[in-house]
Parts: structure tokens; sequence; C-alpha cells
């Protein structure tokens, strides 16, 4: 074949998602709300059924000033997007040239490196500490000039954070032509000392971005629906690489409804710290080193012995009905992420992880 796509993207591997779940199974593998969607957003989603031959509003000026409203943020420097994944590639598309340099820590989402590669650049990931982020790894990494600086806070797939000092210090050490980007897709999950919503950092630097998802804690994952926040310069750029009609009609409406509904997030965080901890302490119980997450899944490690590995446990919970994610594209070859399921879920995970552990005998 004589036509050939710019060199180095045929280097690329692909995202690989969560595995989906055979008939009769339970998916734990994407990290997805289990307690669904707010039925006000379902309604509203229902709704825009009659309105499905008209094309969106552009600027998603509603959901914009939804989001405003609830976080009390200007709408104007609010950017929607298709899930976060693709705020994330716009970033990448409109700062990102060949030969530049991406850095993100040891265990960051896999996207970083896609946006990076996409777009010709390199990505450097710097070494983390017990599975979190190091901010003195992250400034050196950074030091030859990196363009931008991915940090998810919350971790995506090991549940771990760092402080908001740490966040500003890391902020502090960077370039002023470096971009920071502060992935925040679990952050409504987090209530501890420390914790710092990142996104109040996007109105103190110039440099600083924040995006969101909707994806988890409002349950909207099928909607492909996020949003970006930075300065009115960044956000200025975003809006010249992005599509004209990024978001869907019935998105916007749902994600309207979804904004709107603290009381559902209220429940959802309300469910998750219960099962987190409850997963957390069974599963620590039985022998097994779980990463302590203040996410909705929980980092499970396993031994590197025949019959005890986590492709091993993997196995035993398929068979089980328990579809959970395998991270050896993470580098993590020898633990397994578990989505916080509904109860019934959960207890299961812990009853076959039980008759794993008990097998070795």
């Amino acid at each position: 074949m004589t036509l050939q796509p710019r060199p180095g993207l045929l280097d690329i591997k692909p995202y690989v998602p969560g595995a989906a779940a055979p008939a009769g199974a339970v998916k734990l593998s994407s990290n997805e709300n289990a307690l669904g969607a707010s039925p006000k957003a379902a309604e509203a989603f229902k709704a825009a059924a009659g309105r499905l031959q008209l094309y969106p509003d552009g600027g998603a000026t509603k959901l914009r000033e939804a989001i405003g409203k609830a976080e009390g943020l200007d709408p104007a420097r609010i950017v929607c997007g298709a899930g976060s994944d693709e705020l994330l590639q716009l970033i990448g598309r409109a700062y990102l040239a060949p030969g530049d340099t991406v850095v993100q820590s040891e265990y960051g989402f896999l996207v970083y490196r896609l946006v990076a590669l996409q777009s010709g650049a390199h990505c450097v990931s710097a070494p983390e500490r017990d599975y979190t982020a190091d901010v003195d790894a992250l400034i050196e990494a950074a030091k030859p000039g990196a363009r931008i600086v991915f940090l998810a806070n919350p971790n995506n797939p090991t549940g771990t954070w760092i402080p908001g000092s740490e966040v500003r210090r890391l902020r502090e050490g960077l370039p002023e032509d470096t971009l920071l980007v502060l992935d925040g897709a679990y952050a409504e999950f987090v209530e501890a000392p420390g914790w710092e919503d990142p996104i109040r950092l996007a109105d103190e630097y110039s440099n600083v971005v924040v995006t969101r998802t909707f994806s988890k804690i409002h349950g909207l994952a099928a909607l492909r629906l996020g949003w970006m926040y930075g300065p009115q310069e960044v956000v200025d750029v975003i809006h010249r690489v992005r599509g004209p009609f990024n978001v869907n009609l019935p998105a916007i409406e749902a994600g309207v409804a979804a904004i709107s509904d603290p009381d559902f997030v209220r429940r959802s965080k309300a469910h998750n710290d219960q099962w987190l901890a409850y997963l957390t302490q069974q599963l620590g119980g039985l022998g097994f080193e779980v990463t302590p997450s203040v996410c909705n899944f929980v980092l499970v490690h396993f031994p590197d012995q025949p019959g005890r590995t986590a492709a091993d446990a993997d196995r035993f919970l398929t068979e089980r009905g328990l579809v959970v994610r395998a991270l050896a594209p993470y580098g993590l070859p020898h633990a397994l992420r578990i989505t916080i399921g509904l109860e019934e879920h959960n207890r299961a995970v812990v009853e076959a992880l039980t008759g794993f552990r008990d097998s070795w005998t």
C-alpha cells in the first residue's frame, strides 16, 4: 500500500477499555457508577428524543451555564466536550508539535500517552512513590522544557491523590510556558484533610487547566460528556480546534439535569464511601495488598507465583461472572482494578477472592 499515515501513528497501541461483561456477568472493569444515573438526567435524555432532527447548540451554552452555577465558575471559561477524553485530545492538538515532550506520573491514565504520540510528541513517565505521584520527580522530568504535564488527581488506576499544597508546589516548579493539565475525573469522590479542588488553581494561574467528566459520579458514561475550565486565553484556543457540534443535544440536556441534582451525587458518594471501605478492609483481611483509594475502585495486588498471580485471579473471577480490569498496559501486571459495585456485587467479589486464596493451600 502506497498511502501511509503520518510517521509514528502506526506505532501507537490503541486504547483498550475495560472488558465488557457477557450476559449474566457483572461488569466491574470500567469504574461506572453503581447506582446508574440521576433519574432526572435520564428523564431529560428521554425528553430530548423529540428534537433529534435539530443540531445542538454549538457552544453548549445551557450546559456551561448550569456547570457555572453549580460550581461557582464563569461559563465563558468552560469548554464542553465528548467526554474529558476529547478535551485532553483537543489540548494536545492545540499545544503539541512533533518532538515536544509530555510528562505524566508513572501510572498515569493511558490517554495522556496517546495524546502525546498522536501529535508526534514524546511521553516521559515520572517515577511514583507508593503508587502516588511524586511532585519532585514530575518537576525534574519537566525541566528540559515539557510542553504539557498531565496529572490525574486522584489518579486512575491507583486511586491515590496528593494534597493541594503539593499540586501548588508542582505548578510553582514548572516553567511558565508549560501547561499543567489537572484531570479531576474522580474529584467528586474525595473528602479528606489537605484535599483542594484543583479547579481553583485555574483561577490563579495562566498555565493551569482542569478537566472534569460526567462519566463517573454522575453516571453518564454512555453519553460521552465532559468539561474543561481554564484561563480565557487557553479556552479561546481550544474553541478553535474543537468541532462545531462536539456535544450532542441529548447529552447537553442530561448533563444540565445531572449537574443540577446534588442529591444524586451525595447518594453516589455515600454508597461509594461505604463499599470502598468494605472492599478495602475485606480484601486486606484476606492478605491481599490493597492500595488506599479515594475513588470508586480498588487496586489489588497479587503474588508473582504460579497459581496466585493477577492473571490467575482475573480468570478465577471471570469464571464466576465477575469482570474486572487487568492492568498490564499500565505497567501493573501483578494487579487488578475492581470497580465498586452494588452490595451484592461487592460481596460476590469478596466471596470469590476468598475462594481464590483458599485454592492456594
